[in-house]
């Protein structure tokens, strides 16, 4: 079954509805199947997730050899015992077909917990659990790789914003994985990130237990020419026509990066126009804009006035190379730069703004369109 809207805002459907990223799925499919573990680090929404199904799907399907391919998004765990419970549910969900035999073969190997097979309340498959009490995080941990490493399978695990093995309370964790990893013949990972400067520190500093042990891929936008042919084609199958100069318009409008894209090419294939010109685009964005007016607003409540003012002159400008710069400063009325570095950095944790190689920008770009377009 086809999907109803060809511009996939979630999830993976196949390579049909995948734009570009043919270099990268070389590269990534290159290095795991040389056996190199790698680091993924772009910004939120640029299409990691994607590429990192891509990869899979073609490797699984080149089917060549006995090989699972495990993902998993750790932005929602809180420790070290969340990280373990969705671990073990991504893999020993999936790496045995669950039945009373796998169970007693689980209960054998696992010493520091209890396996419990129970059914998914919403799909009706069976699931997996581990049943273990805190203080034995680590010690499950080591097993459930164990039980990969003991899988006769090779195994591909990509966990997905691994940077928040940073925020647990646990101390050590990163040297925990670090020293569990190191020693699994069969099991290949992806460590993909999207706060840039903590990822670079966890893989490129000397003091860090994953120094050097990756290798590092930043992903950047896809390139114009490619996406354009790539929307267009779906426009063209639909008797429409997406005009070169709208999407360069649309492209350079959310300088490229992918999810905003989508978005607004999910809702012009949507519409009825054709051909497709600025003012269609325009449209598009200020719907989303309205629909997104409140969240923007309850955003905006929870800052103080100082991060504001910060946030609105770097949307304002689009991008700014250095924050305490005078003029910067005097164009935007901000107070001394002692304050403004202070406000940078909350926002920065708050992931509202996101340092590029070019400079600070508002991380998601339909809201520095809403800032730039609204009276504060």
């Amino acid at each position: 079954m086809k999907p109803n809207n060809p511009f996939l805002l979630y999830g993976y459907y196949s390579p049909d509805y995948f734009c570009d990223r043919e270099r990268e799925t070389d590269k990534v499919t290159s290095a795991l199947r040389n056996d190199r573990n790698l680091t993924l680090i772009a910004p939120r929404r640029m299409g990691k997730t994607g590429l990192i199904k891509n990869v899979f799907y073609r490797m699984e399907r080149e089917n060549r050899e006995n090989a699972a391919y495990f993902y998993l998004d750790i932005y929602p765990t809180r420790n070290l015992q969340a990280f373990t419970q969705s671990l073990a549910h991504t893999v020993l969900g999936q790496l045995d077909t669950l039945s009373q035999g796998i169970l007693r073969k689980m209960t054998a190997f696992f010493k520091s917990c209890r396996p419990v097979i129970s059914m998914d309340e919403r799909t009706g498959a069976p699931t997996v659990s581990l049943d273990f009490v805190p203080e034995q995080a680590g010690e499950t941990l080591r097993e459930i790789f164990g039980y990969m490493s003991a899988s006769g399978k090779r195994c591909y695990l990509a966990i997905d914003e691994f940077q928040q093995i940073t925020e647990y309370p646990e101390t050590g964790v990163e040297a925990l994985l670090r020293s569990y990893i190191q020693f699994l013949p069969n099991v290949r990972f992806i460590f993909s990130g999207s706060k840039k400067q903590v990822m670079e520190e966890m893989f490129s500093s000397a003091k860090r237990p994953f120094y050097q042990s990756t290798q590092i891929i930043v992903l950047g936008e896809i390139g114009m020419d490619s996406y354009r042919l790539f929307a267009q084609r779906f426009f063209s199958l639909a008797g429409r026509e997406l005009p070169d100069e709208s999407f360069r318009y649309l492209y350079e409008l959310e300088n490229g990066h992918t999810w905003y894209i989508q978005s607004i090419l999910n809702r012009l294939y949507e519409g009825s126009d054709t051909p497709i010109d600025r003012q269609a685009v325009d449209r598009c964005v200020n719907d989303i804009l309205d629909e997104m007016e409140t969240i923007y607003q309850s955003n905006l409540a929870l800052l103080t006035n100082n991060q504001v003012g910060l946030l609105k002159a770097i949307a304002m400008e689009g991008t700014v190379k250095s924050v305490n710069a005078n003029d910067f400063l005097r164009r935007h009325r901000l107070k001394a730069a002692s304050s403004v570095n202070v406000a940078l950095k909350s926002l920065l944790n708050r992931e509202l703004l996101y340092d590029t190689p070019e400079g600070y920008i508002v991380y998601d770009r339909f809201f520095g369109r809403w800032l730039r377009d609204t009276v504060i």
